[in-house]
């Protein structure tokens, strides 16, 4: 596997220990990140969203996960932007979200 593929797998693997904190369940299997860039240099840019535009956690989501995939080795600058286009839904939930909350 090629480095570049290596790095997307961690950083998948450290958005799904990132957990809302009022949501038994990973900004990753919610479907709250909508876009992941790596750029050459390590630059990593983020594009995620909230479950509401009014969402009371979602300061410690972002820095959370800022802190968290700035850990990661190779990144070297992480940017998250919060965006509410397309609005969330629970149709963007993954099959192990939905059956950790009982919606299957």
């Amino acid at each position: 596997m090629n480095e570049f593929l290596e790095t997307e797998e961690k950083i998948v693997k450290m958005l799904k220990t990132v957990f809302d904190p009022e949501i038994p369940v990973n900004i990753y299997d919610l479907g709250l990140i909508y876009k992941v860039d790596l750029q050459d240099g390590g630059r990593l840019t983020v594009d995620m969203t909230l479950t509401a535009p009014s969402c009371p956690a979602a300061d410690f989501l972002v820095e959370d996960a800022k802190q968290k995939l700035s850990t990661i080795d190779g990144i070297t600058e992480v940017n998250i932007n919060l965006v509410f286009e397309p609005e969330w839904s629970k149709d963007m939930m993954s099959e192990e979200a939905k059956l950790e909350l009982g919606m299957l």
